[in-house]
């Protein structure tokens, strides 16, 4: 038998255009669905691709051309309209209600009843434990989404969508804030799903995952599809040409300078956790004018809580931070930013970005006052400062003026990373910059980073990434468990050593990792 016979076409779109204004997302592409198989889509950001997706799931709804079932045309005016054709979809920003429990969330607008009118919240509570079994996560259903990490939030959006019971099931980046161990247990869940003949489209940035779990491949480019065919004999540099018509990611060029003075010293950093330990514990490091310092670790590592605690964000936490020598005061987030502080933060959607604002009201958030002549703002000024930041971030716009929201999830990181350096920072901390981000603009950034290095700014920035913390860093360090575990020079830093040092503390994430290493 066929791989086609195999796997059934499911759903089919035919002449697809959808037309913004002042941009054409999807250009009279043709697409199939096979059923029972992993579909993989990629492309750069901005390619079409999570607006392909929209389409299917009911958010948008094409300009020309249409989408069959089994070949009958169906139209899905809703994202309910399309949930009673089957089709799910778990989005790349977080669709959660933060001051909702787990179980209220997983079952939003589909609440178990009693009767018809009496909400059976046992129930949804009984089943939320049994959806977080098999995704072996222990997350008590009453637990409030906002007092959740972003990679059990990411736990809670797969587990609403099992509960769902899709037949197509959409998952765009769905492993951007999982820890390894995690994303193990998803690929489990879609090759069980698989075998329950569900159809699923993956979109992600990691080339070595999509490799592993595909079956079919379908590349995207400026809307228009460049590649569709079987997984088999699919290789990286045959996506990479597909995708931007290059065979090399060319992480970060080298840019060979010397470094200044001390940028950047934190010492003894602690910060408790609800349960009388410390997410962060005794941390200490410098950084120097024009080096980029890597901090390497798996989810839980207490990474993200380090620089938020080193931006002034926890008022509990314990230590002493300097900037150029100078030693900041009690924790307070304006106060270190106009020290010379500046934070990408690793939810761009909720602490990056005001997604009702424009472009440019976003971009020039934290700098106001460099636009401002007394009482009132110089929009002319403001306008030419977005259009110099808008060129050198390679950010694609149509207009300043459109949302924010309008954007691909990489430009609007670019957006947050551009806010950031309009502040003049003389160190800037990045959490997980890449997340989300396609292979160009990962290069992109990445060549900024380098640049800025060049220029003197001190960058800290976190990733969980082994490929992207051994390109881009000058000194790597580890953590685990809230404390630092090594301590590396670029020249002596390997992948099997900041795993080791990743699995010191007894992580069972690290020791996973470790073991697939060795």
């Amino acid at each position: 038998m066929t791989a086609a016979a195999e796997h059934p076409v499911g759903l089919r779109i035919i002449g697809g255009t959808k037309i913004y204004p002042g941009t054409v997302a999807l250009k009279s592409v043709d697409f199939e669905l096979r059923m029972g198989a992993v579909n993989v889509l990629v492309g750069e950001n901005g390619a079409g691709k999570s607006t392909m997706m929209k389409v299917i799931a009911g958010v948008e709804q094409l300009t020309e051309g249409r989408i069959e079932m089994e070949g009958e045309e169906v139209r899905f005016t809703s994202t309910d309209d399309a949930e009673r054709h089957g089709i799910g979809m778990i989005f790349q920003e977080l669709n959660l209600f933060p001051n909702l429990t787990v179980a209220e969330n997983i079952f939003m607008a589909h609440e178990k009843t009693r009767y018809g009118f009496d909400i059976d919240a046992e129930g949804q509570r009984a089943e939320t434990r049994r959806l977080m079994k098999r995704l072996e996560h222990n997350i008590d259903p009453d637990t409030l989404v906002g007092d959740l990490k972003v990679g059990q939030q990411q736990i809670v959006e797969i587990a609403k969508s099992l509960a769902r019971k899709a037949k197509i099931l959409i998952l765009d980046e769905p492993t951007s804030a999982l820890s390894a161990t995690e994303v193990e247990i998803l690929f489990k869940v879609i090759a069980e799903l698989k075998t329950e003949g569900v159809g699923l489209v993956y979109i992600s940035h990691r080339m070595d995952e999509l490799i592993r779990v595909g079956d079919y491949i379908t590349v995207l480019r400026d809307g228009a599809i460049t590649g569709a065919r079987s997984m088999e004999g699919v290789d990286v540099p045959w996506i990479v040409r597909s995708m931007i018509g290059e065979s090399s990611k060319d992480f970060a060029k080298e840019i060979e300078h010397p470094y200044g003075e001390e940028a950047l010293r934190v010492e003894e950093i602690r910060l408790p956790d609800s349960g009388g330990g410390f997410v962060v514990d005794g941390v200490s490091f410098s950084l120097r004018q024009g080096e980029i310092l890597g901090i390497y670790g798996l989810m839980g590592a207490g990474r993200t809580e380090l620089l938020e605690t080193i931006i002034g964000r926890h008022h509990l936490a314990d230590g002493e931070v300097w900037v150029n020598g100078k030693k900041m005061g009690k924790p307070s987030v304006s106060d270190r930013i106009s020290h010379g502080l500046a934070l990408i933060p690793e939810d761009r959607k909720h602490d990056g970005l005001v997604q009702i604002l424009s472009i440019r009201e976003n971009m020039t958030l934290s700098s106001l006052g460099a636009v401002t002549r007394g009482f009132h703002m110089n929009l002319a000024a403001e306008k030419s400062r977005v259009a110099e930041f808008v060129k050198r971030m390679v950010i694609k716009i149509a207009s300043p003026e459109n949302p924010v929201s309008s954007l691909s999830g990489g430009n609007q990181q670019k957006v947050v990373i551009s806010k950031a350096l309009m502040t003049g920072p003389k160190v800037l901390l990045m959490d997980e910059p890449s997340r989300g981000i396609d292979i160009g603009a990962k290069a992109e950034v990445f060549r900024v980073m380098r640049q800025l290095a060049a220029e003197g700014l001190g960058i800290v920035f976190v990733t969980s990434d082994l490929e992207e913390v051994l390109s881009l860093s000058d000194r790597i360090i580890v953590m685990s468990n809230g404390r630092i575990t090594g301590t590396f020079n670029r020249d002596e830093a390997t992948d099997t050593k900041l795993v080791q040092a990743s699995a010191a503390g007894h992580n069972p994430d690290a020791d996973q990792l470790n073991r697939k290493t060795a």
